[in-house]
């Protein structure tokens, strides 16, 4: 019999002009999502001497953005997979427009938290719409390894723009003037995108699955607050409640996407080793990641005593940093595949957090920077390699519920990085300042205190003797906190390599000899 000739593979499409130009439109909301991100944090100072929010109050002002958004990604990507990935992009970015002038009007806390919590929902449609869309217009790999880093670098280039912006605005302008920022973006993004950007859809979509959306959401929401409460020490009635609630719903959610036709979560993804990895990998990243940089902010104000200007200029090389190291990721892992490069780029990450733990010495702002800058170029290729594998592993017209899958684990994992570091800063701070407080303090002052920021108003209300030993004691008990926290992140660093390399490297050959590297 004649030998069967040898099958032929198809090279895929290349991307033509308008694809790139599209990526150009793609990254405007995730540039203003980072911003959005960054100049919050940098104006904290501020909105803890207008707002006064409490110390758990505070913590929802960045957290609850960030838990909106995780609990709802999976059901809007798959939402985008049925309604028009564009579609709920431009849906979102109108929402984001609104919920920004919103955020910009609050008066109280309690009125900034509840419009940044519309601003989650609203970015919630942002991130799998643009990343599933990057899927669906770049088909060869390398093209979408460029594309997924530029998109990456969007995010980096908004948290290099936003301390500028957000350090000039602060300068010259009260707090609410930030959240003005993202609302031409997204006006921009309106105008341009129904002409630059293709619609793609699952055809075959089934229907959106209300019962899922509620038990995700619930399961998300019930555990932060349960974890919320017994940070603050409220170890109570209604923090167990909660924590059994977002249990029960989680693991109700599980088996439902087992049972339904069109689950908002394909379970069947994670029976591939490199999805499970690229997907435990990223959100361990995104944990130490954003764990640590909430702390950076109010270091460099509050502790080093900068202007919000001069301490946006010093988190530029991070943002920047993450830039250089997306753009250069897919011509690495062309060369040393992709396990090694995300391998390599979490060593270097390691590296970084240890020098941040180095923040207290005689060259601790130097050491800072340097530390933050080692972090992002060795962040960048897990972002980019980890979403490029994330969306290759799922069927075209899942790639939304892929890509939201991907987002999630990003989101929750920061927002919680975010609660339990900050938890345990809080912890060592509280332990720190034990006895350090005058004696006849008033209770509410006693309270504000609580804060390294309030701990610093009450000390102007002191003696000169009494605010500075006051302000001494809780600046070295945060700094404490940032130390533990960048020591922690090393070692997630450390652990992360560690499961990247098990669970990333090629299967043995029979013969002993390690099959093709995956790239």
């Amino acid at each position: 019999m004649p030998a069967t000739p040898p099958a032929i593979e198809i090279a895929p499409p290349r991307a033509t002009r308008r694809e790139w130009v599209a990526l150009g439109v793609i990254a405007l909301p995730c540039l203003v999502y980072a911003m959005d991100l960054t100049v919050l944090n940098l104006a904290l100072p501020a909105i803890s001497a207008d707002l006064r929010p409490s110390s758990a109050q505070l913590l929802w002002i960045i957290d609850i953005y960030g838990f909106m958004v995780a609990g709802l990604l999976i059901t809007m990507g798959t939402l985008g997979d049925k309604i028009g990935r564009r579609r709920l992009l431009m849906i979102g970015a109108m929402a984001f427009a609104a919920a920004s002038v919103a955020a910009a009007l609050s008066t109280t806390a309690q009125a900034l938290i509840a419009t940044r919590a519309l601003l989650g929902i609203a970015g919630a449609t942002l991130a799998p719409s643009t990343l599933s869309l990057i899927s669906n217009m770049f088909r060869d790999e390398r093209e979408r390894r460029i594309a997924i880093g530029i998109w990456i670098s969007s995010y980096s280039v908004g948290g290099a723009i936003g301390p500028l912006v957000g350090g000039v605005i602060l300068q010259y302008f009260a707090w609410p003037a930030i959240f003005w920022a993202a609302v031409p973006v997204m006006l921009l993004l309106l105008a341009v995108g129904p002409f630059l950007l293709p619609e793609y859809r699952d055809p075959e979509a089934g229907r959106l699955d209300l019962g899922s959306v509620a038990l995700s959401l619930t399961a998300v929401l019930g555990g932060v607050f349960a974890l919320k409460q017994a940070a603050e020490g409220h170890v109570d009635a209604p923090t167990w409640v909660a924590a059994a609630l977002g249990l029960a719903a989680g693991v109700a959610f599980v088996r439902r996407q087992r049972r339904i036709a069109y689950p908002l979560l394909d379970l069947r993804l994670f029976g591939q080793p490199r999805f499970a990895a690229a997907i435990c990998t990223y959100a361990l990243t995104s944990f130490a990641m954003f764990g640590v940089y909430i702390f950076i902010s109010q270091h460099l104000q509050l502790v080093l005593g900068l202007s919000p200007l001069v301490a946006g200029l010093c988190t530029v090389p991070w943002a920047l940093s993450f830039v250089v190291g997306s753009m250069l990721t897919p011509a690495i892992a062309q060369r040393c595949s992709a396990p090694r490069t995300m391998v390599t780029g979490l060593a270097v990450a390691a590296v970084g957090f240890a020098g941040v733990a180095l923040v207290d010495g005689p060259h601790g702002l130097a050491a800072l920077v340097v530390g933050m800058t080692l972090m992002g170029i060795g962040m960048a290729p897990v972002f980019t390699l980890g979403n490029d594998i994330v969306i290759s592993s799922a069927p075209p017209e899942r790639a939304g519920a892929a890509s939201a899958l991907s987002e999630t684990s990003a989101e929750l994992s920061g927002a919680l990085g975010i609660a339990v570091f900050g938890s345990m800063a809080t912890g060592l701070y509280r332990a720190g300042m034990a006895g350090q407080l005058p004696a006849g303090l008033p209770q509410e002052a006693v309270a504000e205190a609580s804060t390294l920021g309030g701990a610093l108003r009450v000390a102007e209300s002191l003696p000169a003797p009494l605010a500075e030993a006051l302000g001494l004691a809780a600046r070295t008990a945060f700094v404490d906190g940032l130390q533990a926290a960048a020591v922690l992140g090393t070692g997630i660093m450390v652990a992360s390599g560690l499961l990247a390399w098990r669970m990333l490297r090629p299967p043995r050959a029979p013969g002993g000899a390690s099959a093709t590297q995956p790239r």
